[in-house]
């Protein structure tokens, strides 16, 4: 029986790295700015940060809530009150059931959002419908709204207080989901490092 033919790992792999090379090369680092400096007003107002993703942008999410509720502590400010909106399977899953899944964050934002808090969301497509929905109810309720995107930025790019575009070529999802994970680790560097003056 013959070998099959090797995969040409290194071809892929080299293509990968130029296109994430480019995507990260294009971050906007002022509307990256103006995003920390937000997020640092939220914290120093006691203020409360949901963040919400689907599939890959869910786990980022659930990273960055660890990352901005644990690791931020270091430069001696405020914690940051944060919630990640994909990781309480139960109450996901009941709104998912009986609400429909273009509910799942908007009805958890429902029982908590209040104006002046913030909502971030992540979506490679811009265009998933219960991020939609919480972004809707967030801006009903006076949130500052986050949006990490890619793509064109779909139908969220118009609808953020403030977006993070990661331009990219439809369906790109590996590239821009991890350029999302590179922004979210600067944010909080950046907020690592606000060491409280004495």
């Amino acid at each position: 029986m013959a070998a099959s033919p090797a995969l040409p790992t290194r071809r892929i792999a080299e293509q990968y790295l130029a296109t994430f090379s480019s995507l990260v090369h294009g971050i906007d680092l002022k509307a990256l700015e103006r995003i920390v400096d937000r997020i640092r007003s939220v914290r120093d107002d006691g203020r409360t940060i949901y963040i919400a993703g689907n599939g890959g942008s869910a786990a980022t999410a659930a990273h960055w809530v660890n990352d901005l509720g644990k690791a931020t502590k270091r430069s001696g400010q405020k914690p940051v009150r944060v919630i990640g909106l994909a990781d309480n399977a139960p109450w996901l899953t009941a709104l998912g059931n009986d609400e429909g899944f273009d509910r799942v964050f908007a009805g958890q934002l429902e029982n908590f959002a209040q104006s002046d808090d913030m909502l971030i969301v992540i979506s490679a497509s811009g265009r998933s419908p219960n991020l939609v929905k919480a972004v809707e109810l967030a801006r009903e309720r006076g949130l500052v709204t986050i949006g990490l995107l890619g793509f064109d930025g779909g139908l969220l790019k118009d609808m953020v207080t403030e977006a993070l575009l990661i331009q990219s070529e439809v369906g790109a999802y590996g590239p821009v989901e991890t350029a999302h994970a590179l922004v979210a680790d600067i944010v909080t560097t950046c907020l690592i490092r606000d060491v409280a003056s004495t």
